[in-house]
């Protein structure tokens, strides 16, 4: 008895030190996310008409014919990966793996991985990577998502590769994230209903000094702004998994440490009482 008594108090010790090392990695995702939310909904309106002014040029022109509305040659994916660059987090990276997944099915693929958990993803399942210098996603910039839409765009002139897509997770709110891929290049494959619907008001517009020479401009400023729209997005996405695992860590330990506890007093007091009865009997006895 006084053995299991001594390993359940041991067990508790365990589990608090736990919950003290998941409260404050709680409180630590929990001052990062306010920034993080911030950031990411300062840059949504501006990517979000940058996207509609390139589907406006691409349907309302079509005395031009550029390489990244035409139908690729070549038909090599290429998906973005945004991931996280730590773990417990609960299931965020695991989610995003498995979006990649059902969206590249049975077909072949190169990527270019944000965060270190991507590329230990890329290099566990043999995935071609473009480059790895952008393997940790809280260190990335404006300036380092320009230089890989430059790689991007350069790669898909050179018909490397022929289709480009984003795998991120998108922040709704708080306590919901939801991993999505989406589609960079080409320019036809993007889902234009939003178009359809609306009020075509710039047909009358004139580009200098061309609509394709503007448009060909424009690509690598759009890519790099999904791609920093993305990285915000994927941020706030892992903070705040991280904050809501974290929370539910901290909860089940001090569940965990009511039931030690009950357990334990509950030893001790049978403990306490044998030995009474041990003296009693004694005392009958003699």
């Amino acid at each position: 008895m006084a053995a299991n008594m001594k390993a359940v108090k041991l067990r508790i010790k365990s589990v608090q030190s736990t919950m003290q090392i998941t409260k404050a990695m709680e409180l630590v995702a929990s001052s990062k996310l306010r920034r993080a939310k911030d950031q990411a909904d300062a840059c949504r309106p501006y990517f979000r008409e940058l996207y509609e002014t390139l589907q406006e040029i691409a349907e309302g022109n079509t005395d031009f014919t550029s390489v990244y509305v035409k139908k690729p040659v070549q038909e090599t994916w290429c998906y973005v990966m945004l991931a996280g660059d730590r773990g417990l987090a609960g299931g965020y990276n695991s989610n995003l793996f498995k979006a990649l997944e059902a969206a590249a099915g049975d077909r072949s693929f190169v990527a270019l991985p944000l965060g270190k958990k991507a590329l230990e993803y890329c290099r566990r399942n043999g995935i071609s990577v473009l480059t790895d210098q952008f393997a940790e996603i809280a260190d990335i910039s404006v300036a380092d998502c320009f230089a890989m839409a430059k790689l991007l765009c350069r790669e898909y002139r050179n018909k490397t590769i022929g289709h480009i897509e984003l795998c991120y997770t998108r922040f709704l709110s708080m306590l919901s994230q939801q991993a999505d891929v989406i589609s960079l290049l080409p320019l036809s494959d993007l889902d234009r209903k939003s178009m359809e619907e609306k009020k075509r008001i710039r047909n009358l517009i004139l580009y200098e000094p061309s609509a394709e020479e503007v448009f060909d401009a424009i690509v690598p400023e759009y890519l790099a702004g999904l791609l920093y729209g993305g990285v915000c997005e994927a941020r706030a996405s892992e903070l705040a998994a991280r904050r809501t695992a974290m929370e539910s860590a901290t909860s089940n330990a001090e569940a965990m440490i009511g039931q030690l506890n009950l357990y334990y007093n509950r030893a001790r007091q049978a403990s306490i009482t044998q030995e009474i009865t041990e003296i009693v009997g004694g005392a009958e006895g003699i």
